[in-house]
This record gives C-alpha cells, sequence and structure tokens, in this order.
C-alpha cells in the first residue's frame, strides 16, 4: 500500500530592502521585476496596444496638467515595506527633485493609472486591493481588451468601495483635479486612429 506524502512549499516574502539587496547581487536577472505584497513579480513584456496607451494618456497629462503635476511612467512607487509596484502612469504632487532623491511614496501620490491587455485579472484582483489597502485615493485601470476606464475611488481595508466603468463618448475628472475631463476616446484608440484631450 502506498501512502501518499504531503511536503509543505515554503514561500519567501521579501521586503523592499531586501528586494533591492538581490538586484544588487545580480539575483533578478535581466527582467523587470515590481515587489508585490512580498511576492518579486515578473512584468510581462509590454506589447504595442499597450505602449500605445501610455504614450496616450502621457500626452494628455502632460497637456492638461502642464506643471500642476509631476508625471511619471512606470517608476516605482514605494506603499510600504513589501509594496514597490511600478504602474504605468502615475499623477503626483510635484517635487523639487521630480522624485529623484527617493521614490514617491501614498501621501505623494494623485492618481495611478494602470493599462491592462493580459494582466486584466490581476490588475482588477491583486493590484487594486493593494492600492486601496494602502490608501491611494484613486486608480484607473485602462481596459484596452473591452475599451473601457474603470475607476477606483474610496480606499478602504478591503480595496476600493466605489468603482465606476467610464466607456466611449464618456469623459472622467480626476479627483485631484476635477476641473480636468479627459475623454474615453482619448485614452484609447480611435477608430480613425486621432485622439483629442
Amino acid at each position: 500500500m502506498m501512502t501518499a506524502v504531503v511536503t509543505k512549499q515554503l514561500r519567501k516574502q521579501f521586503t523592499v530592502d531586501e528586494y533591492y539587496k538581490l538586484d544588487e547581487l545580480g539575483m533578478l536577472g535581466d527582467g523587470r521585476t515590481e515587489l508585490i505584497d512580498g511576492d518579486i513579480v515578473y512584468m510581462a513584456p509590454m506589447g504595442s496596444r499597450h505602449a500605445g496607451c501610455i504614450g496616450r494618456l502621457l500626452k494628455i497629462f502632460f497637456k492638461v496638467l502642464d506643471d500642476r503635476a509631476s508625471i511619471l511612467s512606470q517608476t516605482p512607487v514605494r506603499l510600504n515595506g513589501r509594496l514597490e509596484p511600478q504602474p504605468d502612469v502615475s499623477i503626483l504632487k510635484p517635487r523639487a527633485d521630480n522624485y529623484s532623491e527617493s521614490h514617491p511614496k501614498t501621501q505623494d501620490i494623485y492618481l495611478l493609472i494602470e493599462v491592462a491587455d493580459t494582466t486584466i485579472d490581476d490588475d482588477r484582483n491583486i493590484k487594486s486591493v493593494l492600492y486601496g489597502r494602502a490608501g491611494i485615493i484613486e486608480l484607473w485601470i485602462v481596459d484596452i481588451g473591452d475599451e473601457l476606464v474603470e475607476v477606483y475611488r474610496n480606499p478602504s481595508a478591503n480595496g476600493y468601495e466605489s468603482i465606476q466603468q467610464f466607456r466611449r463618448g464618456e469623459t472622467i475628472s480626476p479627483l485631484a483635479f476635477s476641473d480636468v475631463a479627459i475623454g474615453v476616446d482619448a485614452i484609447l484608440w480611435t477608430n480613425t486612429g486621432l485622439f483629442s484631450a
């Protein structure tokens, strides 16, 4: 008679400091990574639709906000000792050093944006919850496949209390900039290939 042997799987969760030490030692390899709730996550290669959407978002926000915010793309935000993601776009409080002295923290962030193509489930079910728990006041997830923008507000211990979907023909105003209206069509590629903010 055969008996099953059950082995316990070990999982090491890393702090931000340990994560950077592993990188210094060359142990993370050449791929892009981020630290998500203590787990080192290798980021998927970026497709052209994803990259194009990020480019449009940057162009829009630089145009409508000018010097009212610092706008960074795919740079780390340090949200706690085990969470340092690299959102696709970060809209931040202006700082003289443009965040070269230290990564942005929760209190520096007006809005984070994740562009989702193949990562939509992780962005909705994992990252949005962690961003909400970290107190990020507003998160947008651009769902390229379904051509919509999900807006997450009212952070809580469970993620976000408010989630709205905006589709083509609608506009969104960021909480921190209520005077600015951004069209969903401007974020998504339109049929003609043209867009406007």
